[in-house]
């Protein structure tokens, strides 16, 4: 930065030390051209009288003068040039009285210029002509202007080139801070947080921002360990029940009954495959895996579902036809199926389900087709109004739903809300006179 600002600095006062020296040359040269002028007019005013000599007084270091007749003689002339024909031919174009061009050789001598002004005077014997002239000064500009812009120049760009790293590295001072500090928490402590500078900035929106996204880091890799714990211990519970099984066989074989050790090792068989399910389905919503979307009918959906189940409480189902719904028939499946497996282990004696639509909600840009409503009510004993989020929680089970014999492993809800979500909709649980009301709600899709 300092770099590229002393070079434009730089480039700057060059272009200024050339545009201040051409305009002084442009300056000099028009002030010659007043005083050749004004020279001129003097010796016009002397032959409008009738008071001019054959040789006219000088007028100043280097400057000519010349008065020719109409004829083209030269009857008065400077010291310089007398005797010498006329120094230039040009005369000023009607209705003008002035005119002035750069005239080389002549009577100046080979290659030298001079600027020659050429004045009318009206006789009643003709027009007379009187030249005036002065050498062509060339671009010489003093060597003490020179050295001042040099030095001027490199000294305001030196300035400038200073001031810039010192503000840019008095600028990074915080990102170095937090590169530091980052570097701390790599190889420590993930709990520490960047410092964010109090001036107001960019740099300051980068600190909270960093701190933002460690405080997310912080939250996944706890979440992870939680999950993690919690599914040790979930596989751990069925994997001892299977060796304490086994054992017990291999210790007393002759005492040992297959018929009693097959169910129970394959009741927990079972439930690590249901739990090896459940993870490698979380692991699939986690990681955004695609699915196939097509248009299904939710209420036909809900139907396929329940007639392929083995229901333990009476269901009772209301589904309406045509609501239309795109996404994935399994995903939607898999979110149908546990909602009602849910429903069932909690139920005391009766589930009920609803499809419906419902029309769009004011500004919310997904329903703008309207709502595709799933509704899965039970009659048992409900869930308190505090612990409506903890229970979508994975491995979460209610002190209600603590018996291994009727609670699940604590994910068939995290499931369903995720797919739920993944499909551009919401999973909640609404308040109800009796039991756990669960309210499903998917963006309504335009008839195929």
């Amino acid at each position: 930065m300092a770099l590229f600002t002393g070079t434009v600095v730089a480039l700057l006062c060059l272009a200024f030390s050339v545009v201040l020296l051409w305009s002084l040359h442009v300056a000099a040269r028009e002030t010659l051209l007043q005083e050749v002028t004004a020279a001129g007019g003097r010796v016009a005013y002397l032959v409008d009288h009738d008071q001019v000599r054959s040789v006219l007084p000088p007028e100043g270091r280097n400057r000519l003068i010349q008065v020719v007749d109409p004829q083209g003689r030269v009857r008065a002339a400077t010291p310089a040039v007398a005797g010498k024909p006329a120094m230039a031919t040009f005369r000023p174009p009607a209705p003008l009285r002035k005119a002035a061009r750069e005239v080389c050789g002549g009577v100046f001598g080979a290659g030298r210029c001079h600027i020659v002004v050429a004045q009318q005077v009206y006789d009643d014997g003709g027009d007379w002509t009187v030249y005036s002239a002065a050498p062509v000064q060339g671009f010489d500009a003093p060597p003490a202007l020179l050295a001042g812009l040099v030095v001027g120049s490199a000294l305001v760009t030196g300035a400038i080139a200073y001031g810039t790293w010192r503000s840019v590295n008095r600028a990074l001072e915080p990102v170095r801070a937090i590169r530091a500090e980052l570097d701390e928490i790599n190889a420590s402590d993930l709990g520490r947080r960047v410092p964010v500078p109090q001036a107001k900035g960019e740099i300051h929106d980068l600190a909270q921002s960093v701190n933002y996204t460690l405080d997310r880091l912080e939250e996944t890799l706890e979440q992870q360990r939680r999950f993690t714990s919690d599914a040790s211990h979930e596989l751990r519970s069925p994997i001892t029940a299977i060796r304490a099984q086994v054992e017990d066989a291999l210790l007393a074989p002759q005492e040992s009954d297959l018929r009693e050790i097959g169910p129970a090792v394959l009741r927990s068989l079972e439930r690590l495959q249901a739990i090896a399910s459940d993870l490698l389905t979380l692991a699939r919503l986690d990681a955004g895996a695609p699915c196939e979307r097509e248009s299904l009918d939710l209420g036909r959906l809900v139907a396929a579902e329940l007639d392929v189940r083995r229901p333990v409480r009476r269901v009772v189902s209301r589904l309406y036809p045509g609501v239309i719904v795109r996404g994935d028939r399994i995903r939607l499946g898999r979110l149908i199926a546990n909602l009602l497996d849910n429903a069932e282990r909690h139920a005391v004696t009766t589930v009920h389900l609803e499809v419906r639509r419902e029309d769009p909600p004011d500004g919310d840009p997904r329903f703008r087709f309207g709502l595709a409503v799933l509704e899965v009510l039970d009659d048992g004993a409900g869930i308190a109004h505090d612990q409506r989020e903890f229970v979508f929680q994975r491995f979460t089970r209610l002190d209600a739903a603590r018996s291994r014999n009727i609670g699940g492993a604590g994910l068939g809800l995290p499931i369903a809300r995720q797919i739920a979500e993944s499909h551009g909709g919401s999973l909640t649980i609404i308040d109800s006179s009796r039991g756990a009301r669960f309210l499903v709600c998917l963006p309504l899709s335009r008839e195929p």
